[in-house]
């Protein structure tokens, strides 16, 4: 009996000692770990994320940014340059790139963007407008950044444009403003009659261009006509039938044009037929003047414009469309000597690589 007695007061002292550890006395209070817990992660990029979580702590987080570049020229390659660098200096190497290029096919931008949506980027940048286009009917999540973009509200197919897109896009045009571009072709050949349009038809920014300066310019008193090509494939055979029929051609921000530079240099020089273009690059390698923005400076506010949408958790759908803070007059100094044009003093020599 005094055995029983002796096993039943260690069984219960046993239960009183589980039932203080568990309940606190039997209270519903419990005792939590407040010490920070810290998860990692490997990206599809092989970067390794770090979040730490409790106590309202820091997040340390690494940024995947997808670019698709329609094509290799130089107002391109100056945005993307642009944007890369603005971030790097903002986020150092808590950032990285995949940077892919179109060789100029609206298939391959579709094939990249695509790409970028399956790895899910952090935010796309499309420099110029089929990337454009391609990310905005791949994704309406991941927010998109464009630059070398004309116009927005062309590109996107937007009717009562506000300077917002109202969706998951949002970025920097590279327009410089077409009145101007029309006032610098009258101070310059104020004689001329006849403005070939030069562009190509593929591109809606082109048409947009070249739909707008025909109006400016006939208003001037100067006639116009439209010289469009497809791609480079038929470039040549238009430039000069442009060329043949034409004391001025226009070119504008076009892309395919920019990229045959050398083509319209080898019919217009010859013909004794001055090119006005649209911007820097395609001036230095066909033209005589421009009135120019810089493709790095858009670039680079994308580059801002991503920083604040990323780290400080801006809305992309709300973020106005941003242009180029200046225009500059310029002109190509050895094409203007060799087709005996004076330009004026407030005018800025192209640099030209050695």
């Amino acid at each position: 009996m005094k055995l029983r007695k002796i096993v039943a007061g260690v069984m219960g002292a046993v239960m009183m000692l589980s039932l203080t550890a568990c309940g606190g006395n039997g209270s519903d209070n419990t005792t939590v770990n407040t010490e920070n817990t810290t998860t990692s992660t490997v990206d599809s990029t092989g970067n390794s994320t770090k979040d730490t979580v409790a106590n309202g702590s820091d997040t340390e987080k690494t940024y995947r940014i997808g670019i698709c570049q329609l094509v290799q020229h130089v107002a391109l390659d100056e945005a993307t340059k642009g944007f890369q660098d603005a971030l790097t200096e903002k986020l150092g190497d808590k950032v990285s790139f995949d940077m892919q290029n179109a060789q100029g096919e609206s298939t391959n931008c579709s094939t990249i963007i695509n790409q970028f949506v399956s790895a899910k980027v952090d935010l796309i940048l499309a420099n110029a407008t089929a990337p454009l286009q391609s990310a905005a009917a791949a994704t309406a999540e991941i927010p998109i950044l464009g630059t070398s973009i004309t116009d927005y509200a062309t590109a996107l197919d937007i009717d009562n444009w506000n300077g917002q897109t109202g969706r998951n896009i949002s970025g920097t045009a590279d327009l410089a403003p077409l009145d101007e571009q029309a006032a610098v072709i009258q101070e310059l050949f104020p004689d001329k009659k006849k403005v070939g349009l030069l562009y190509c038809s593929g591109e809606p920014n082109s048409q947009y261009q070249v739909d707008i300066m025909k109006e400016h310019l006939e208003g001037m008193g100067y006639t116009c006509t439209y010289y469009s090509f497809v791609d480079s494939n038929d470039i040549a055979s238009v430039v000069t039938n442009a060329a043949s029929n034409s004391d001025l051609i226009y070119v504008p921000t076009d892309n395919t044009a920019a990229s045959n530079t050398e083509v319209i240099q080898n019919v217009c020089l010859p013909a004794k037929v001055p090119v006005f273009a649209g911007e820097e690059g395609i001036c230095k390698g066909c033209g005589v003047a421009t009135l120019s923005i810089s493709y790095y400076d858009i670039g680079y506010i994308s580059g801002e414009m991503a920083y604040e949408i990323l780290v400080n958790g801006a809305d992309v759908a709300t973020m106005d469309i941003r242009y180029a803070p200046n225009v500059v007059k310029k002109y190509n100094a050895a094409n203007c000597e060799a087709l005996g044009i004076s330009v004026p003093d407030d005018y800025e020599a192209i640099i030209m690589e050695e």
